[in-house]
Parts: structure tokens; C-alpha cells; sequence
């Protein structure tokens, strides 16, 4: 069976993995409650509210 490649303008995947990464070098070394601020910060700098809360 063959596949069919398209050219990607975008690959999600790869961002992912990038995005995903960063985080992981970012907080790598953290204790349980600097991560809970690091979290809390990049929520607030994005306005955004954890999964669930309203």
C-alpha cells in the first residue's frame, strides 16, 4: 500500500514536541511548589484557567 506525503505548511506534532521540551528544561529542576507558581503564571500571563474550572 503506498502512502501519500503532502508538504506540511504546519506540523502540530513538532510544535508539540518543542513546546513540550522547553517546559521540560523550564521546570526540570523545580520543587513540587515553584511548579505549582510556574503554572499559575503561565496561566495568568495567558489568561487561561486549568481544565474544569470556571
Amino acid at each position: 500500500m503506498e502512502k501519500n506525503k503532502k508538504d506540511k505548511s504546519f506540523d502540530a506534532v513538532k510544535m508539540m514536541r518543542e513546546i513540550r521540551d522547553k517546559i521540560s528544561l523550564d521546570t526540570q529542576s523545580m520543587s513540587v511548589e515553584q511548579l505549582k507558581a510556574y503554572i499559575k503564571a503561565r496561566l495568568a500571563e495567558n489568561k487561561s484557567k486549568p481544565i474544569g474550572q470556571k
